[in-house]
């Protein structure tokens, strides 16, 4: 089984890892308000999840 020839500084270990929780986020549509929200989400524009109102939002 292959093994590292030289040990990887914890800068090294630190810079490779910075990138992992950097994702581009995809939007869907709300179907109810028809506002870009985030999947598997409810809505902060209207407080429904899947034409199921969760959250009463206050309109002003």
């Amino acid at each position: 089984m292959p093994v590292p020839k030289r040990h990887k500084t914890h800068s090294k270990v630190k810079m490779a890892s910075a990138n992992k929780g950097l994702k581009t986020r995809s939007l869907s549509v709300c179907p109810q308000c028809q506002e870009p929200k985030l999947p598997h989400r409810v809505c902060p524009n209207c407080g429904y999840y899947k034409d199921k109102q969760v959250l009463a939002i206050e309109e002003e």
